[in-house]
């Protein structure tokens, strides 16, 4: 029988000059070996999978081997780190494969995270651990399910090498795939390092394979700048919806198509809080829940920036246009951000109350510390089935044995309550709409670090694979998994996310 080809084969990255890449030889492995494919993924491309089913594939797949006919590259760009200016990043651990061409004509990107140095390493070992492939794998298969725009994961698989962090941990390499992997960063290192020639080869590379549409317009480059801060605005809006921190806003995190990428120290909350963090590098909240909006339009100022050149012959005239731009972040943001709160709380169309009930709303999860995921569906199931009770009931109690705390909790649910079922008569009311907004399920960080400790420690996958199968139907689930949708416990809280690096 004939071997099924590698169906990874071309890369678009060449078509850039030199600056924006590097030709990388991966590290090899001990024992490559496949641990999970995402069969789901590869039959929405429209892509066979036998081939990476193949010691062939898991070869490659690991870096392990190459390609000879299609060598992988890493690619560069810059970014700001915290706000801290860093002229060369570039991908550390990570290798660009190339395009896979999926049933409709269209090509995905396939990139290796983990897959060893780079000419980008900057003293690190360009290693992955299998907890943090797993974190990521879970988390933006989550996104997927939330039908958030994100990169997708393909496949895990184990190096058999170890990788030393704060323990020995068992090495793994994901194999990610994206529409694009060129970010803010990538136009920051082509305007600092390469000057105007390079941005303007760089935004037509992202014109021709992505924005196609502005391809014949006078004004592209603006039109590209306002088509990015349009898809960024309602990412980010769809991110806050569901309680989700990012953890690691920096431009070089920041992808050009509106995808979220890069999934290191990011979590989604249990309790509501506006200024929750989880990273461990951010000591200062500067990519809190709250700040995510803020550090989006910074970021896109950033890009801005870099496309001045392009904007206008004029500085002044490119920096008025660019700034005509970058205003319309914040009513978009905005109006994404309200449109979907009002969703979660069932009203059919927004209005100047609904907006203001919101914000109300938010501020009432944040006194009482209520389970942001938990509040909203069970006010779902309140509004199919009318039964208040139950709703006040439920809610969870910071601290139980304050009997006068617990008393002026409850009321303020009884008032807040009354407040949602008046607007509810003055307007109609979406239960189908509400339900399509409020997630059953989203990726807990407890239920993340019990399944990545299991296969860490304990070496089997089960926990992994049970949690995967189900966040691909996050609005419903099945009564065997009916313990995912807990918080948790006081000893199972996690207070940490961490980067892989």
């Amino acid at each position: 029988m004939t071997a099924a080809p590698n169906p990874i084969d071309s890369q678009i990255y060449r078509e850039l000059p030199d600056g924006f890449y590097t030709e990388v030889v991966p590290s090899p492995n001990r024992a490559p070996a496949l641990l999970e494919l995402n069969v789901r993924l590869l039959a929405d491309y429209g892509v066979d999978e036998s081939w990476f089913r193949t010691p062939a594939a898991a070869a490659i797949l690991t870096g392990h081997r190459i390609n000879v006919s299609n060598p992988p590259v890493a690619l560069a760009y810059a970014g700001h780190q915290f706000g801290h200016w860093v002229p060369l990043l570039g991908d550390g651990r990570a290798s660009m494969l190339g395009q896979l061409r999926t049933y409709d004509g269209g090509r995905i990107d396939v990139q290796l995270k983990g897959s060893g140095r780079t000419r980008y390493s900057r003293g690190g070992d360009g290693r992955a651990t299998l907890g943090s492939v797993l974190r990521e794998y879970l988390v933006s298969e989550a996104m997927a399910g939330l039908s958030i725009p994100t990169t997708r994961s393909l496949a895990v698989l184990a190096t058999g090498d170890p990788v030393t962090r704060d323990r020995i941990h068992p090495g793994a390499v994901l194999a990610r795939t994206a529409r694009s992997h060129v970010r803010v960063g990538t136009f920051q290192h082509a305007a600092v390092n390469h000057g105007p020639d390079a941005v303007r080869a760089l935004a037509d590379h992202v014109i021709a394979h992505h924005f196609e549409n502005l391809q014949s317009e006078p004004d592209q480059y603006a039109r590209l700048l306002e088509s990015v801060i349009t898809r960024q605005a309602r990412m980010i809006a769809s991110w806050m919806l569901v309680g989700f921190i990012h953890g690691v806003m920096n431009t070089d995190n920041m992808s050009i198509v509106g995808e979220t990428i890069d999934y290191g120290p990011c979590a989604f909350m249990d309790e509501f809080h506006p200024a929750k963090v989880f990273s461990s590098i951010d000591r200062r909240g500067r990519y809190a829940w709250q700040q995510q909006p803020a550090i989006a339009h910074w970021n896109l100022t950033r890009l801005a920036e870099a496309l001045l050149p392009l904007l206008a012959p004029a500085s002044e005239q490119a920096v008025t246009i660019a700034e005509q731009r970058l205003a319309a972040f914040a009513p978009q943001f905005d109006a994404a951000f309200h449109e979907g709160l009002g969703a979660k709380l069932g009203f059919a169309a927004r209005s100047d109350a609904s907006d203001a009930f919101g914000d109300t709303t938010l501020q009432l999860l944040s006194e009482q510390s209520l389970d942001f995921t938990l509040f909203f569906d069970r006010l779902t199931r309140v509004a199919a089935d009318d039964n208040p009770e139950q709703f006040l009931t439920q809610q969870a109690s910071v601290d139980a044995g304050d009997a006068a705390g617990e008393s002026r909790r409850r009321q303020g649910l009884h008032e807040w309550l009354a407040h949602w079922r008046t607007l509810r008569t003055g307007a109609a009311l979406d239960v189908e709409r509400m339900r399509r907004a409020n997630p059953v399920l989203i990726a807990r960080n407890h239920r993340v670090e019990q399944a990545i400790a299991a296969a860490e420690l304990e070496g089997h996958l089960r926990p992994f694979r049970r949690l995967a199968g189900a966040l691909r139907s996050p609005y419903e689930i099945a009564p065997a998994d009916q313990d995912l949708l807990l918080p948790p416990q006081p000893a199972e809280r996690v207070r940490e996310t961490f980067c892989g690096t």
